[in-house]
């Protein structure tokens, strides 16, 4: 779409957010080589006009002052001094070969943070340096937010890219865990504006209940909350199956282990959970029961369930209560949206399986798909007596602040003889790198919307060119890892003047009979959607076709699932739990320096607390307090709220930019890093996925 003004001189092109995962239409407005406005696309097919303020304030971003421009080189005096790119290359791939020739491959590693998710070039080009440079220790932020549904799709449906969604529009009961969608607009579903979908679901009869410990903004709109205890969810998902009298045909068609899983889900019934769960026997009862007798049902669940010490067993039994009550692949129920690449559930399938003992206790096998080894564990892979990691590559990550155990991650990044980040800031992360190296934004480089793929509501996908060429001396990541493959004798795909950047995509697209031509000239193509039964017919990858209820690997996870149930049972009641709150005017780390996100009172963060936990602790509304426990502390101010189950403290994650010298909005502005009372190491996460234990952590909260 463009609209050229003579007087003017400005060029309206579409585009689309790079935030999360729906994507939503944006319209681009740029004078010459300056991007001067960014609005909603109005006549978006998918998004129809919608678009938060995350996408909108995408233009802050864009023009940021505090934006890197120019490679960096710290100098001996610590100081970063501008450097050329060749002389950057060139530095770094001399100093990779030392450490790679001396310590070996096994001494290099990797972090990725959430934006490579969002930026479609990157991952082949950073697949392409790595596999040459033959470095295996990989880390993610899909540790501490989703490795735990990857790891339960492939246990379950025998890949790690088939997540069902729930079927909103269709459904007569829609139960989301730990899903807060007028902040958050859900993940592991592509759904722009989901709430207008949750109210239409509801005006027309639909119930809509969230599971939650506090009362969310979304049920200020439309549906209801019950309050649950933190990371107890699991213990909630088998009573509900426990009170499911007889399994649907459906199960007993596609479904394998039923039995044990029905025996399984018998020590968990409802009498025996609600004390730990936190609401009555009656209550579980009524939930189970209309869930399995509604014409039609779904359920979607999100961080605050992955976040907690049982993500992949909550996600394995969610899609247990979907299989048992015939709601799985099936109209109103959930079903599978294969979007535009035909291979997708079998390419999810050629991945590594198993475990492996590692000097920090069993881990899941790291590789392919969505599993990396543990981000709680980066910082004792750096300092492994025997085989430390001395270069480490970081790329549009912040672990630094974003990963449990702050002051351990600083003294290990600290001990590296080479970091290199490649990023659109100079964050808290990037204060001990070595070499910065200046990221394109998102609208400075060529895109198409990947990351919602097999996951989109209504299956689509979109080509944007870049809106300005990147500014200074900017450049695309696709570019950064290519041109330091050439630097280190590697091959690359600059070395062809003919090669295609799109290739792969382009092999995607042909499967669906498109092809990467016809989407840079018609810019967004939509497809039909999946039917929900084709789940089954079509898209399982377990050996016998049939979706494995009861998986042996999971073994060792249940009988800690029964531990950790007993420890729950007998903690004292005083107790308090801290989950994370999503905020609208903060999303991780990214927004961290953006003027108009940290007006008034939200130049901080708080410390959320119920008024009787308050009040038996002689705390006044607005004072300052110490919030602590085995990991760490800090201090910060308390926002009285009886939106909080009673035994529960919120607060939200992305802050704690004080020593963030490149950031000065950020810096002045700091608030305090909650992470820091997360545990990181050994035990501080899930073996069955890798992922972080992040949410219903134990505090003390005292007033200063």
């Amino acid at each position: 779409m463009d609209t050229k003004h003579a007087e003017s001189r400005t060029t309206t092109r579409r585009t689309f957010c790079r935030v999360c995962e729906p994507a939503c239409g944006l319209l681009a407005t740029t004078s010459g080589d300056e991007l001067i406005s960014l609005e909603a696309d109005k006549d978006h097919p998918i998004s129809k006009g919608f678009v938060c303020n995350k996408g909108i304030y995408g233009f802050d971003i864009h023009h940021d002052p505090d934006r890197l421009n120019y490679p960096l080189k710290k100098n001996a005096d610590g100081v970063f001094e501008k450097i050329s790119w060749e002389t950057a290359l060139s530095e770094i791939a001399e100093r990779l070969t030392t450490i790679k020739d001396t310590s070996g491959v096994n001494a290099i590693g990797s972090y990725t943070g959430n934006p490579t998710g969002f930026n479609s070039l990157y991952g082949p080009s950073f697949g392409n340096f790595v596999r040459q440079l033959g470095a295996k220790k990989h880390f993610s932020s899909g540790t501490q937010d989703c490795a735990n549904k990857f790891a339960g799709s492939e246990a379950v449906f025998g890949t790690r890219t088939l997540h069902p969604l729930p079927d909103i529009d269709h459904s007569d009961y829609i139960v989301l865990f730990g899903e807060n969608p007028a902040v958050s607009h859900m993940s592991f579903i592509s759904l722009p504006h989901p709430m207008q979908h949750l109210k239409d679901a509801e005006a027309r009869g639909a119930k809509v209940i969230y599971i939650n410990p506090r009362e969310i903004e979304s049920a200020r709109t439309v549906g209801k909350v019950i309050k649950v205890q933190p990371d107890t969810d699991v213990y909630l998902l088998a009573a509900m199956i426990h009170e499911v009298e007889r399994f649907d045909e459906t199960a007993e068609r596609y479904g394998r282990g039923l039995e044990q899983l029905r025996e399984f889900v018998s020590q968990y019934p409802p009498d025996a959970v609600a004390s730990v769960v936190g609401i009555s026997a009656e209550q579980i009862r009524k939930l189970a029961l209309d869930f399995s007798t509604a014409r039609s049902a779904c359920a979607h669940m999100s961080t605050g369930v992955n976040m907690g010490r049982q993500g992949t067993l909550a996600y394995w039994l969610l899609q247990m209560l979907l299989l048992v009550t015939g709601n799985l692949g099936r109209e109103g129920g959930n079903f599978f949206s294969l979007g535009f690449y035909e291979r997708s559930p079998a390419a999810g399938s050629a991945v590594p399986e198993g475990f492996e003992e590692t000097p920090y206790g069993q881990i899941k096998k790291p590789g392919g798909v969505g599993i990396n080894l543990p981000g709680n564990l980066m910082a004792d892979y750096i300092c492994d007596p025997d085989e430390p990691i001395r270069a480490l590559f970081v790329s549009s990550g912040n672990p630094v602040l974003s990963i449990g155990g702050e002051a351990r991650m600083r003294a290990a990044l600290d001990s590296l003889e080479l970091l290199v980040c490649v990023d659109i800031y100079r964050n808290a992360t990037a204060e001990y790198a070595d070499y910065i190296l200046p990221a394109a934004g998102a609208f400075e480089r060529e895109d198409i919307n990947i990351t919602g793929l097999g996951m989109q509501y209504q299956p689509s996908v979109q080509y944007t060119p870049a809106m300005v060429p990147p500014a200074y001396e900017r450049k695309p990541d696709w570019w950064i890892y290519e041109s330091l493959a050439q630097a280190m004798g590697f091959q690359s795909i600059l070395d062809d003047e003919d090669a295609d950047i799109w290739g792969r995509v382009d092999a995607m697209l042909r499967s669906q009979g498109r092809s990467m031509a016809e989407l840079k000239k018609v810019e967004i193509i939509t497809l039909e959607r999946s039917t929900p039964e084709s789940l089954f017919e079509r898209h399982l990858q377990t050996p016998d076709q049939l979706v494995d209820c009861y998986p042996a690997t999971f073994e060792p996870a249940l009988l800690r699932m029964a531990q950790i149930f007993t420890e729950l049972k007998n903690e004292p009641v005083d107790r308090l739990k801290l989950i994370s709150k999503r905020d609208s005017y903060m999303i991780n780390s990214w927004y961290s320096n953006i003027d108009k996100l940290k007006q008034k009172s939200r130049d901080r963060n708080y410390l959320f607390m119920h008024p009787a936990d308050a009040e038996k602790r002689q705390i006044a509304d607005g004072s300052q307090v110490t919030i602590s426990n085995v990991n760490g502390s800090i201090e910060c101010p308390v926002k009285v709220s009886d939106e909080l189950l009673e035994g529960v403290v919120a607060m939200t994650h992305g802050w704690g930019h004080k020593a963030s010298n490149g950031m000065r909005l950020a810096k002045e502005k700091a608030g305090v890093n909650c992470n820091v009372l997360l545990p990181s190491g050994s035990d501080s996460f899930e073996p069955l996925s890798n992922q972080a234990h992040m949410t219903g952590i134990p505090v003390d909260v005292k007033p200063l």
